[in-house]
């Protein structure tokens, strides 16, 4: 869920203005893909206690998306109907990332 959310934030930043190339359109990019990068990154460090601090890195990267995406909202550079999906799906991969950090906690 956590890569389709990114795939679907290069997909909607496609179209913003070229003046934003190094602006929200880099911000939404780098933040979107961090989220996946971070949870496979920790899953492959060698103990708990390290994984558990690299899902919790992606929930600071998921609530930087949710801002940019609010402000694209507010600029008018997201349809409404494409920022409500987005942020929907931010929210589902919210739930998981929480759920993941618990079973992690419960592990170590």
């Amino acid at each position: 869920m956590a890569v389709e959310l990114a795939v679907d934030c290069y997909r909607s930043t496609r179209h913003f203005p070229q003046s934003e190339i190094y602006g929200l359109t880099s911000q939404i990019r780098r933040c979107a893909t961090s989220i996946p990068a971070n949870i496979a990154e920790g899953y492959g460090r060698d103990s708990k206690g390290w994984y558990l601090n690299f899902p919790r890195i992606s929930q600071g990267s998921l609530k930087e998306l949710e801002t940019h995406l609010i402000i694209s909202g507010r600029l008018e550079m997201l349809e409404a109907n494409e920022e409500e999906d987005l942020l929907g799906k931010a929210g589902e991969v919210g739930k998981m990332l929480r759920a993941l950090i618990r079973s992690i906690e419960k592990a170590v």
